[in-house]
């Protein structure tokens, strides 16, 4: 398995939060925490912006992507609404993580409460090349559904 270092900065007042981390020995996501002043209520199909404290330096050729966690998901419908959320090597900011409630109830976050997960990944650049025709495929322009699954 191989191990990225990445650089990571604490806001101000953010010292008793911890950091990102992985669960499990084999987990591919690091969960990120609530860095809220004081509790944040969420009704019912509302969405907030709640910050978690870090930033991060990606070495140039890596993406981190913000994923919802399962559990907060099946339990409470809490979910991300830019899922995967993207943040690219480039940006410094404080990363923030848009939560929207789904579930039936309002529901609190706390400080400290595990709300996310980072992924990083490989980036892969892509050349766009215009042409006039594409090569032919057994699905061909065949839309959503089509596949019949």
């Amino acid at each position: 398995m191989n191990t990225l270092k990445i650089k990571v900065m604490r806001k101000p007042g953010c010292e008793d939060l911890p950091l990102p981390r992985y669960m499990s020995e084999a987990a591919s996501g690091m969960d990120l925490y609530a860095a809220v002043d004081t509790s944040v209520l969420m009704e019912r199909s509302e969405i907030k912006l709640i910050p978690t404290g870090i930033h991060i330096e990606l070495p140039r050729g890596y993406e981190a992507q913000v994923r919802p966690r399962s559990g907060l998901a099946l339990k409470h419908g809490l979910t991300l609404v830019n899922t995967p959320g993207t943040i690219d090597s480039d940006y410094r900011g404080e990363i923030g993580i848009i939560l929207c409630n789904l579930g039936k109830d309002t529901f609190t976050v706390e400080r400290g409460m595990r709300i996310a997960q980072l992924v990083i990944q490989p980036v892969t650049r892509a050349e766009l090349i215009e042409v006039e025709r594409l090569g032919e495929s057994p699905r061909g322009i065949g839309g959503f559904g089509h596949t019949g699954h």
